[in-house]
Formats: structure tokens, sequence, C-alpha cells
């Protein structure tokens, strides 16, 4: 099969088959492409044949990889050796492919950064930020609560419709990564903001026409649909109001979200069902943001941090 046509059928599986988000979708475009294109123009140098998938094999593989190393971060390429494994285990059983030279890759190690989060009174400096009563500063505070409260991802927020909030049962129907849908709880505050946040909706109007976007819920000063990069915006311009912090984003409301829960006591499979983890190492990562800030605190206030640890 021609290389192109692999991609492509494979590319037609995650939209169609696996429902994958466009941004997963568009990755895998990207690092495949580049493989096919890396293999295609080293046939040619060999003045081979036009490439074809059984040209991919364990030699021409690490040569690609060997080539990204020299401008790519281990992160980067351990992205790639995924793309790359998957891709070919889904040729592998179509029967397009006999082997999958691609399991044969080790993965460069990738250290992972523990996610950034703020103290609790941080936390609620940022969202109480939006202290006026405009329209828009309405939402904003109905926005933050939203992704403090119930961990939201940004992409999950935007997506939010006006029926996808149940204020009189206090939960929120949110779709996920891979369309999969979740219910998820709402804090009193929440209901408060969005409550007020309703009542202002109706002034989010085009100055001009008066158009209004009639499903979505956060609508932007020209009512359309509030997008990522505005609320991404928002939420630095809260962050440096409210706490100090004009690099804040919003997935660090999430991250805060989890490790408040997990420090109140939450269980580990709860924090996992609410943030719409499809697996649990993911939510684990912040057992070592509450050690870290636990060690942290001890060192700071109890008295037998005072003495030399042994070494």
């Amino acid at each position: 099969m021609d290389l192109d046509a692999a991609v492509a059928g494979f590319l037609r599986y995650l939209e169609v088959e696996r429902r994958s988000s466009p941004n997963t979708i568009d990755a895998y475009r990207r690092d495949l492409s580049g493989l096919a294109t890396f293999v295609r123009e080293r046939r040619e140098k060999g003045g081979g044949e036009a490439a074809k998938v059984a040209a991919i094999d364990i030699y021409a593989l690490r040569g690609w990889l060997g080539t990204l190393a020299r401008t790519h971060a281990a992160s980067s390429v351990a992205r790639h050796v995924a793309a790359a494994r998957t891709w070919m285990r889904w040729m592998q059983k179509r029967g397009i492919v006999t082997a999958n030279p691609a399991d044969e890759l080790a993965s460069p190690k990738v250290r992972r950064p523990l996610p950034t989060f703020l103290s609790v009174d941080a936390a609620a400096q940022v969202v109480e930020a939006p202290e006026g009563d405009t329209p828009a500063e309405v939402r904003d505070r109905a926005v933050l609560e939203l992704l403090y409260g119930s961990g939201l991802r940004v992409s999950e927020l935007v997506g939010l419709d006006l029926g996808d909030a149940d204020l009189a049962s206090g939960s929120a129907r949110v779709l996920g990564k891979g369309s999969k849908e979740r219910i998820v709880p709402l804090g009193g505050k929440s209901i408060a903001a969005l409550r007020a946040y309703v009542d202002a909706r109706g002034a989010l109007r085009h100055p001009k026409t008066g158009a209004q976007d009639a499903r979505a819920l956060f609508l932007s000063p020209r009512g359309a649909r509030l997008g990522v990069r505005a609320v991404q915006t928002l939420v630095q311009k809260y962050g440096a109001l409210g706490a100090g912090r004009a690099d804040l984003h919003p997935h660090a409301l999430r991250h805060t979200c989890a490790t408040h829960l997990l420090d109140g006591g939450a269980d580990l499979r709860a924090i996992q069902e609410l943030l719409g983890h499809s697996s649990l190492s993911t939510t684990q990562r912040y057992t070592h943001v509450s050690m870290e800030h636990l060690t942290r605190v001890y060192d700071a206030a109890h008295p037998l941090a005072k003495i030399s640890r042994p070494r």
C-alpha cells in the first residue's frame, strides 16, 4: 500500500471509529506525514522504486528518529515513536503489514514535569478577582468558578451549551476527550456564579446586529461562543490581578482542583472520574504534587525539620 493512503486510512479510523479529537488527529497527521516523507526521500536517494509501507523497517525508523533527535526534545521524539507504533499496529491488524518494526523501538526517557497548582488562598484570590458587575465580568467569574470548582478542561468549558448545566441538581454534562460524556458536580459558588451569569447573558450580543449564539453557554462580547484563546487570556488577566501570576493558564486551575481534592481526602478513583482521565496513572501524578507540598509545609513548620537530616 502507498504510504499516503495508509496514513489517510489510519486518520479516518481515528476520526470515525475512535472518535478522536481534531487535535489528536492533527498531531498524528503531522508525525506520520513526517515519517512518510523521510521514508520516501530515503528510498529516492537509494534509487529504489516508489516507497510503500513495506519499506518501513527498523533501520528506516531509527534513521527517522535520529534525524528528529537533532532538533526535537525527548518528549517530542517519544510522541513520534508512539505515533509510529500505533499506526503500524493498526496496519498489522488489517493485514497491510506482516510485522511491526516500531515495537522494537525504545522510547527516550521523558521526565514529566509536575502539574502547576495554586494554594487554596491563591486560588480563591484568582476566582474572586472579577469584582465588577458588567456582563463580561459576571461571565468571567462563572468561568473561573467552573475551571477551579469542577476541574474542567478549557475545551470542555467552551463546548458547554445552555442545556448542559443543570443548576437545580447542581451538575453539568461535559463532553471530554474522545467524545466521552461525563457528569460533573457543581459547587455552591459555581451554581451562584452561573445563575448570575445566565441573568446577564442576554446582554452579550453583537453590537450591530444583535446576534447571539442561542446554544452556547459562555458568550463573547459579540454574542458568539467564547473561544479557548479568550479563556486563556482571561485566566492570565485574573491570575495577575488575584495572585500575581500572569503566567497562569486554565489547566493550572484544573490541576489545582485535583490537588485540593486529594489534600482534602478525596479518593483517587473519584478524582479520576471527575476529571475524565482514561488512566489512573494520570491522576496519580497529583499524589506526587501533594507529597511535595506536604514536605514543604513540614520543613517550614515542624520543629524536627530544623534538625539536619542524615544523608
